[in-house]
């Protein structure tokens, strides 16, 4: 099966694509730009949906469900969001289809134009904020800390499987708070959380940091975020964590009546990650053979395949391996057993190594009568004969062992890729020749920023949070700056 996958070194964007389709995370769908999200990377989903809602719930947060169609008029409300998302939104004019007289399939009705025209979600800011008019009265009805799985439409000219679809699945938090103490504390708080949940599930390390004014979300006042690093040395954003202001509380009249019984606009928050957080794992984990999957968010974290020849050996290993996965499941380890007699082991085996699934156990009728099992990880590719006593425990803790070794592996690639630059001509062979995260001095200003990213195609990817201040010179201008930032090509 690696035979099929284009190597990193040759093609790193057909690499991707091949893993993507081939791992069966996902396929093309009839609709331009949008995608079809298979069972098994919907599962990876699952896992990774499932682990940060008990996070945010953790954090004191509930779910609750918004229109998936928002008035035009509501976009109007607040100008820098409608201006950042104005280009990339879909618009329903009419509610109705009807038979083509001329015998040419179904139109739409022209009588069932749609007096007010209504966009598909790019975000809910807007209709979320119009609905908390009716719910915040008073300071005890704060903080309001609210959160929803849903779909979102971005109207993308160049797509890419999960890194970015014209539809997407996703999560926002919107919160509303009494202060603007109480709404940054609850930004940099989920901005911890995205953090926790990437490096400690997905195995992957990530910086936190602050956008530049050009790189805000529409109609934020700060945007807070993490930073990944992936194996072609390119930046992708992992997660962002905006303090709203009072911006969306004017715009939509959100107001509330302090403990002097003072009338106060609230403060707001919205936090978002999506399905891009699956293009990130594939990534900077895989390799040419396949998928490489941290356990903890896995579909399957152990799968067994039995080696045998005729019913009485199959009755046999049957029998083991039943023991086997009993043990397994209270472990809480998800456990597949591959019986299936259409395919030989052999294939399972490269199968398995496309999916990425941890940990292999290979058992036969040589090795019930030896009491031994074969377990090979997916990560190093090392292949060990163990006991069969006490297999599962060694299995439990080889599962940590590989979750480990993923993050020091990824955190060692980061920091081997974090680089300073001081003059211009250092920085533009970085990017050439490294890539990577590139430490460098600027000016401050977006008239820099542009010409940065026009002649080399690099961003200002973040502010990190806590960066130490240091004078210099800007590598571009020359002009004089108070700290490093960090520059890079990104997804």
């Amino acid at each position: 099966m690696s035979k099929e996958i284009t190597s990193r070194a040759s093609d790193y964007s057909q690499w991707y694509n091949d893993l993507v389709i081939k791992g069966e995370l996902a396929d093309h769908s009839a609709v331009r730009g949008c995608m079809v999200i298979k069972p098994y990377g919907f599962a990876l989903w699952e896992n990774m949906r499932d682990a940060l809602d008990k996070m945010f719930k953790d954090t004191g947060h509930v779910n609750a469900y918004f229109p998936l169609f928002i008035p035009k008029s509501f976009l109007s409300k607040e100008a820098a969001h409608v201006e950042g998302f104005a280009k990339e939104c879909a618009v329903v004019t009419h509610y109705r289809l009807k038979n083509d007289p001329n015998g040419g399939g179904v139109i739409v009705d022209p009588e069932a134009k749609l007096e007010e025209e209504l966009i598909i979600r790019p975000t809910s800011e807007t209709i979320i904020w119009n609905t908390y008019k009716d719910w915040v009265q008073s300071y005890r009805d704060l903080p309001l800390l609210i959160n929803q799985w849903a779909n979102v439409v971005r109207w993308e000219m160049r797509t890419r499987l999960f890194l970015r679809t014209a539809e997407f699945l996703w999560q926002e938090g919107h919160t509303a708070h009494a202060t603007k103490e109480e709404a940054v504390e609850e930004t940099e708080k989920m901005l911890g959380v995205y953090a926790t949940f990437v490096e400690e599930f997905m195995a992957l390390p990530v910086i936190k940091g602050v956008k530049t004014a050009s790189e805000r979300f529409a109609g934020a006042e700060d945007t807070y975020c993490i930073e990944a690093l992936m194996q072609d040395g390119k930046a992708l954003q992992a997660g962002t964590s905006h303090f709203l202001g009072q911006n969306f509380a004017k715009a939509f009249d959100v107001k509330f009546s302090n403990k002097e019984n003072q009338l106060e606009y609230v403060w707001a928050t919205s936090w978002g990650v999506s399905t891009r957080l699956v293009g990130a794992l594939v990534m900077a984990h895989s390799d040419d053979q396949g998928l490489i999957l941290p356990p903890k968010i896995a579909p399957f974290q152990v799968v067994i395949v039995p080696i045998y020849k005729g019913d009485e050996q199959k009755s046999m290993i049957d029998g083991k391996v039943k023991e086997i996965m009993s043990e397994l499941k209270a472990m809480g380890i998800r456990v597949k057993y591959d019986d299936n007699d259409n395919a030989r082991p052999g294939w399972k085996f490269a199968e398995y190594e496309m999916k990425g699934v941890p940990v292999r156990l290979a058992i036969g009728a040589r090795d019930l009568e030896k009491n031994v099992v074969e377990v090979a990880r997916r990560d190093t590719k090392e292949k060990r004969v163990i006991p069969l006593e006490g297999i599962t425990g060694y299995v439990e803790s080889l599962l940590v062992e590989i979750q480990t070794a993923m993050f020091d592996k990824a955190k060692l690639y980061q920091q081997e890729h974090i680089t300073p630059a001081d003059t211009w001509e250092e920085f533009e062979k970085l990017l050439d020749e490294k890539g990577g995260f590139i430490s460098a001095h600027w000016d401050g200003t977006m008239e820099t920023e542009e010409m940065i990213k026009e002649k080399t195609k690099a961003t200002i990817r973040c502010i990190p949070l806590e960066n130490k201040q240091e004078t210099g010179q800007c590598i571009y201008s020359g002009k004089a700056s108070k700290e490093r930032v960090l520059f890079a090509r990104a997804y």
